[in-house]
This record gives C-alpha cells, structure tokens and sequence, in this order.
C-alpha cells in the first residue's frame, strides 16, 4: 500500500453556516416532547445535522445536540461507551457492525443520505476538466483518512481508477475527515483535494469543482441507526424518524445529498 503522509491542522475548521430548511409540516406531524439526544455524525453531514436537528426541534420540542468526527473515530468512541444516543454515519457498513456487536439497536438502521465526492479548488478559475492533469501537476493532494472515513476511502479509489495511486503516494496529505481535508485545501496547503460536494453548499466562494463520476469509487450511501445508550430516547428517535421523512429527504436534498439508497 502507498504510504501517506499525516497533516496536521494548525488552523481551526471553519464552521459551515448554511441557511436552515424548516420543515413546518413536522409540528402537525410529531409530538411535542422536552427531550434531549446527543448523536454523532460523519463530518462531511455536519453542517446538514445541526440544521436538520434546529428543524426538529423547533417543531417537536425536542433538544438535539450534534457531535461530529471521522466515522472510523465515532465508531471506535461508540464501542468505548461514549453516551451517543444515535449515530449517522458516512457509510452502511459501520451501522451493521454496531448494530452486530450490540452496540446498535436492532432493526434500527437505515440508509439515510447519499453523498457525492468532487475535486475541488478554491480557485474559481481552475480548469479541472481534466481531473488526471490537474493532479498529476499538484504538488500535494487533501484527502481524508481512508482508515477513518469514508470519503477518503473513495478518493483512494478515485486516484487508483484514474491510474494515479504511484504517482500521487509522496503527495498526497491527510486530514482526519473530509472536512479536515477541506480545510487544508482551502488554506493552501494543497492545491486541490477530494471533498464532499455537500462541504461547497453555502460557500461565499465555492471555487471550482469536478464531480467524482459514481462508477470511480464505491457508492457513497450513508446510515444512520439509534444506538442502545437511546434505546429509550424520544428525542434520538423523533430525530431519526424525521431524517426518513419526505420533509427531512427534502431538507437534506437543499444540502446537495440524494436519498439514501
């Protein structure tokens, strides 16, 4: 395997401001609770959750607070018993498994997003029409850990379906998550990196961006599942039966993500 170099931050990630989706149909359809819920969520739908979890509980009363992290690190946290009483993960496989080991309430996971992976640059006027030049002529490359998350998994794939895995493997940097990884691209760390197309929505300057074509790179579906520490938790329930909803599909769909799949 390549070996890739860690970067480390010096920056702190930007927060995503994007502008709230409300779902008024959800008062008529939930009820009013004075719940709270902590749940964890992949980076890359960190943005999209704490607006979703702002419509949820303007409309049902509930309190719902959101954590975000790599999915790989979540997992692990998730395991060691940290008190997360959902968790919407960035991939399928990582909601079985808890849901395998115990740690997840069964029957409880579901596909809630799909997620869309680009290239991107801050530059507007970057041509990234062609996505194996552009790399090939960077000097360094973002992506996130493909051991922890997802998108970064993906993008792996992406560079070795575009036949450059040896020629990018001392260029390549990482970040721990794909926000992480946008973060540098954005400092200038790296010239260009693989994002999630949801971290671009809301940007004052988006940049320029290629879309990673679906074929290059395993489908990027993304579960959610209530965890055994919510077992009981109205609110973490409320929460995810809002996320399955077509009020909250129509929510996510403002934030660049298909349903789940």
């Amino acid at each position: 395997r390549a070996m890739y170099r860690y970067f480390h931050p010096t920056i702190t990630e930007r927060p995503m401001r994007l502008p709230l989706i409300l779902a008024v149909s959800l008062a008529a359809a939930l009820p009013l609770h004075a719940e709270t819920a902590l749940i964890a969520v992949a980076t890359n739908f960190a943005g999209a959750a704490e607006a979703l979890a702002a419509d949820y509980g303007a409309a049902s009363g509930d309190t719902v607070t959101v954590t975000a992290g790599a999915t790989g690190k979540l997992y692990a946290q998730i395991s060691a018993g940290a008190p997360f009483d959902a968790f919407l993960s960035a991939d399928t496989t990582t909601p079985a498994r808890l849901e395998a080991d115990g740690t997840g309430v069964a029957g409880t996971a579901f596909p809630y997003a799909t997620g869309t992976l680009v290239l991107w640059s801050p530059d507007p006027a970057a041509d990234l029409s062609d996505p194996r030049a552009v790399l090939t002529a960077a000097t360094h490359v973002a992506i996130a850990n493909p051991d922890l998350a997802p998108y970064g998994r993906a993008a792996v794939q992406a560079i070795e379906k575009l036949g450059l895995d040896e020629t990018l493997k001392d260029r390549i940097v990482m970040g721990e998550n794909v926000g992480q990884a946008q973060t540098m691209v954005a400092s200038g760390a790296a010239e260009v990196g693989f994002v999630a197309a949801s971290g671009l929505v809301g940007l004052a300057e988006p940049g320029a961006s290629w879309t990673v074509p679906a074929d290059m790179h395993a489908p990027l579906t993304q579960g959610a599942i209530l965890l055994t520490h919510g077992a009981g938790n109205t609110a973490a329930q409320g929460f995810l039966a809002y996320l399955a909803s077509d009020a909250g599909k129509a929510a996510m769909a403002g934030f660049g993500y298909a349903p789940g799949s």
